[in-house]
């Protein structure tokens, strides 16, 4: 069971990397700042850091690797909100699908809901 569980996990990890490239360049092409990293050939393990600009010194890193997946967000230099697991997971859905629409570049003051 614990070998399958782990195979799983890799698998996550491997999907969220993609994921995360994908999002960065849609970024990018939206003229938002936008870097993701990845380190691993995903035989051994693979991960990532995913880190954005949005803009009025406010920023979102996310972190993905077969040790954990975590969501930093900081506004000023300040951390905000540390996520981690399934939460962060959720927060960078919340933020991809903001970033989906239309005036989002232009109302970027919207995707700071946690931050409140």
């Amino acid at each position: 069971m614990f070998p399958r569980l782990a195979e799983q996990y890799r698998s996550v990890v491997h999907d969220l990397v993609l994921s995360l490239q994908a999002l960065a360049r849609s970024l990018q092409n939206r003229g938002l700042a936008a870097t993701c990293y990845t380190c691993g050939d995903g035989r051994d393990g693979q991960g990532a850091s995913f880190v954005a600009n949005l803009g009025a010194n406010h920023m979102v890193r996310f972190l993905v690797s077969d040790f954990g997946i975590s969501w930093v967000e900081s506004r000023d230099g300040h951390e905000l909100v540390k996520l981690e697991g399934a939460e962060a997971i959720q927060e960078l859905q919340r933020v991809a699908q903001v970033l989906q629409l239309p005036d989002a570049v232009a109302s970027q003051g919207r995707l700071g809901k946690a931050a409140g």
